[in-house]
């Protein structure tokens, strides 16, 4: 039932907002529709259609909520109709060429009348089904900054009258950065997970490499739509490698790249050369630094001088904090520990990354490399704070404890 619901909330409130026109309301109803189902289902069983039974429930009560209030009177026999003779949709049809209703609306959350760090905090929370907390570490900030942008941003819709449709062909390349960055920061989440026993939540990986193919369909001829789906297909690639068979956290040079998928791999190639078929953009150049991890044989085989080279071009597109601890990390494997850590330690914007647990544990790994141990240890203990999943903390325990033990034989 929680793979249902969790598979099934997105179409659903995307299906409803369509309808209804009130992101709100949607939210209210297909939370009362999930409720009605963990009380329904234990006894009937769960629906051969599972969405359909959903999104007929959630219409129903919707129209309940709506008999309600005087101001949708004039709608209501429609809506009573619809809602009470129409036949369940069908459900979506992953192959379909045309994006999904979920898709529309991403492209309807990108509105420019939205304020820029709203779009795809709106998206990522109430189309992507990722909550508060989620979309919060996905833009670095904190969650009640998060909330009160999400406020503010429905608010704006209403006040705005900014329509749920899909924007026409002249609208779209307006709306497309901000649809590339909910994609792919919906895809972040399921490759690494903010909190959870799971390291990887593949169901939003895999809903994202879904709905970055819809948009290269609908799209083809854009650059950075190839560029993000080749990024997303090459990194998605090793995602059977990236845990051991008890879910420990393998890192890259640990993984057996044989359990890598070689055919998705190649896909995700194949589509860099796309992107770079013009002046790079920054999914393009991401997804190249992916290639280039993917054609290596291993760690030390990796062609760092061509991914530190490709940082380069990436932070001229890009010039993040987040980008430049990238950078670093490649840069200490290029030339040495000392001098990725000093890029570290140096970085433009350094305050932001001070939450952010990949910055901490870089930090530790290259005290660590540098026999700096009550550094790296003070840096692992900081990992370990903001760790979000348990196969990260358990990982930095064993670290940690390395760390120790040296220290440790090192003062006896």
């Amino acid at each position: 039932m929680e793979s249902v619901f969790r598979e099934e909330r997105g179409r659903l409130l995307a299906s409803l907002v369509r309808r209804f026109g009130d992101l709100d309301l949607a939210e209210e109803v297909a939370s009362e529709a999930v409720e009605t189902a963990l009380v329904r289902w234990p006894i009937d069983g769960v629906p051969s259609r599972p969405g359909a039974w959903l999104l007929t429930t959630a219409r129903r009560k919707a129209v309940d909520r709506l008999r309600r209030d005087r101001v949708y009177a004039a709608k209501l026999a429609v809506l009573q109709w619809e809602a009470d003779r129409e036949p369940p949709p069908p459900g979506p049809d992953p192959g379909a060429d045309l994006p999904d209703e979920r898709l529309q609306l991403f492209f309807t959350c990108a509105h420019p009348a939205l304020p820029a760090d709203a779009r795809g905090a709106l998206t990522l929370r109430y189309l992507a089904g990722l909550t508060t907390a989620e979309v919060a570490r996905a833009y670095l900030q904190p969650a009640a900054t998060v909330s009160r942008r999400l406020v503010r941003a429905k608010q704006k819709i209403r006040d705005a009258r900014i329509p749920f449709r899909v924007p026409g062909p002249d609208e779209l390349p307006g709306r497309l950065p901000g649809v590339l960055q909910v994609i792919y920061s919906l895809f972040t989440e399921g490759h690494t997970a903010s909190s959870g026993t799971h390291l990887q939540r593949r169901e939003l990986a895999d809903e994202a490499v879904r709905l970055a193919r819809i948009l290269h369909r609908l799209l083809p001829a854009e650059r950075e739509v190839a560029g993000l789906l080749g990024l997303l297909l090459s990194v998605h690639a090793r995602r059977d490698a990236r845990t051991g068979p008890d879910g420990e956290l393998l890192l890259l040079d640990e993984q057996d790249r044989t359990r890598w998928d070689g055919p998705m791999s190649e896909e995700g190639a194949a589509l860099v050369r796309t992107a770079l078929s013009g002046p790079p953009g920054p999914y393009g150049v991401q997804a190249a630094i992916a290639a280039l991890h993917n054609e290596a044989p291993d760690v030390p085989g990796t062609d760092w001088p061509q991914i530190v080279a490709l940082y380069d071009v990436l932070a001229a597109l890009d010039p993040s904090p987040v980008i430049g601890l990238n950078r670093a990390v490649a840069v200490a494997m290029r030339d040495a520990p000392q001098a990725g850590l000093e890029l570290l330690d140096g970085l433009p914007g350094r305050d932001r990354l001070r939450d952010y647990p990949p910055y901490a544990v870089a930090r530790a790994d290259l005290l660590q490399r540098l026999g700096r141990l009550t550094e790296a240890a003070a840096a692992y203990r900081r990992a370990l704070e903001l760790a979000g999943t348990d196969p990260e903390r358990a990982l930095l325990r064993r670290r940690l404890a390395s760390v120790i033990e040296s220290v440790r034989e090192g003062e006896g």
